[in-house]
């Protein structure tokens, strides 16, 4: 038994790593509002994007395993260079977003439990965060990564500190109900871009990449293809299914926390995961109060590199330049200043006029909008012989794909018409 659980968690690498960054402050912040504005009555959305998330996800590591190539890089070199660097756009702005306000909840869950001011956190998050990427071999790093998502085990903890009605719950989860009123359509196209984000679509593909290089399999991304075994299919697709159904679970977790103490308090507008650890304090208790603080803490540190690193892949492969942390910095020096300049930007937007989390929400909805596109590229490459060669998609992934691809853009211009009238 013993044996079986080392050889399962020896097989936990890129796509559980994925899937735990999808927990991450500004996620985190998004499923508090949810809880905390609608209740319990959007907990179907955590079990129905599950299945979806996980077939995409499957998707992407499969490219990436049997390529060589990252997203981006397949990408380049078989389909419209406009559509390439459209979503890479898209991809930077969001996710500087994002790691601007990751590092604001960061830094004030930081300074709620250990009381230093919030700009020196602030300052001292992101250098910690580049000096992290550029300096640490990818070997320590990825284990690095995996231990950090043991912080997201807070919020499951903390919904079974506090008193819940699971009768609701069950009922909430299997039973969808369903509004077409303008908040209720925006938060769910935000849970949907939050969830199934282009983030972790590059990601994934090229930590598997990285994977195969410190395997021996192959020098760097995009040269040359891997000897792809069936074992190696197997473990990435078991590897994935985890980390998409952890990311889920996390996320379930944080909306039952929300729905039952800050919904029936009438605490119904938080902004940032920070916020949402005060809230809860006078109605669940200090330590449930710390547990989602810290929380807050361990997941950024997890998702802020996963962020920048994800847009400085795109942007890399995009331009040709070297790229990889399993590289010096002197041997991908345009690879890590991009990581640098996103998490440095990053920094600025909590200077703003404009608060994060209102950049953030918007920015969800974005990716929400824009995911279906990039899902259709994604697909198209799964189906391709002569990029996948014998390893295409299944009849299952196929079909599930094409739903969620529909069910998003079908989201989205139901979002958009709801702002015409």
């Amino acid at each position: 038994m013993l044996k079986k659980i080392k050889s399962l968690l020896k097989t936990l690498g890129p796509g559980f790593i994925t899937g735990a960054s999808d927990d991450d402050p500004s996620g985190i912040a998004t499923y508090a509002q949810t809880g905390a504005q609608f209740g319990y009555s959007q907990l179907w959305t955590a079990l129905f994007s599950f299945p979806f998330m996980t077939v995409i996800q499957e998707m992407c590591g499969r490219i990436g395993l049997v390529t060589g190539d990252g997203l981006a890089g397949v990408i380049r070199k078989n389909y419209a260079k406009p559509i390439l660097f459209g979503a890479v756009f898209v991809l930077l702005i969001a996710n500087t977003i994002n790691v601007g306000a990751d590092l604001g909840a960061m830094a004030s869950s930081a300074q709620l439990i250990l009381g230093i001011p919030f700009f020196i956190w602030l300052f001292a998050i992101a250098i910690g965060s580049i000096i992290l990427q550029i300096l640490v071999p990818y070997p320590t790093y990825a284990k690095f990564l995996k231990y950090l998502t043991l912080a997201l085990f807070a919020y499951i903890i903390t919904a079974f500190i506090i008193h819940q009605d699971w009768t609701k719950i069950a009922l909430a989860t299997f039973l969808p109900s369903f509004s077409f009123k303008k908040e209720y359509l925006m938060n769910i196209v935000a849970i949907l871009g939050t969830t199934i984000s282009p983030y972790l679509f590059f990601w994934e593909a090229d930590e598997e990449v990285e994977e195969e290089i410190e395997e021996g399999k192959m020098q760097a991304i995009g040269r040359g293809r891997p000897r792809i075994r069936g074992v190696d299919i197997r473990e990435m697709r078991l590897d994935t299914i985890i980390g998409m159904f952890f990311s889920q679970l996390v996320m379930f977790f944080i909306i039952v926390t929300t729905a039952s103490t800050l919904f029936p308090h009438g605490i119904t507008n938080i902004q940032t995961a920070d916020q949402a650890a005060v809230a809860l304090r006078p109605l669940a208790g200090n330590f449930a109060y710390l547990l989602f603080a810290a929380g807050i803490i361990g997941t950024g540190l997890l998702a802020v590199p996963i962020l920048a690193g994800s847009a400085a892949y795109a942007l890399a492969e995009s331009f040709k330049w070297k790229a990889g942390l399993s590289k010096k910095f002197h041997q991908a020096k345009a690879f890590y200043i991009t990581i640098a300049v996103i998490t440095l930007v990053g920094l600025v937007v909590n200077f703003l006029p404009i608060k994060p989390f209102t950049l953030l929400y918007y920015t969800a909805v974005l990716n929400g909008i824009c995911s279906p596109i990039l899902m259709i590229l994604i697909l198209l490459v799964g189906n391709n012989k002569n990029i996948m060669a014998n390893h295409t998609n299944s009849r299952f992934s196929n079909v599930m794909g094409w739903i969620i691809v529909v069910v998003m853009g079908v989201s989205a211009l139901a979002l958009l018409w709801s702002f015409i009238k």
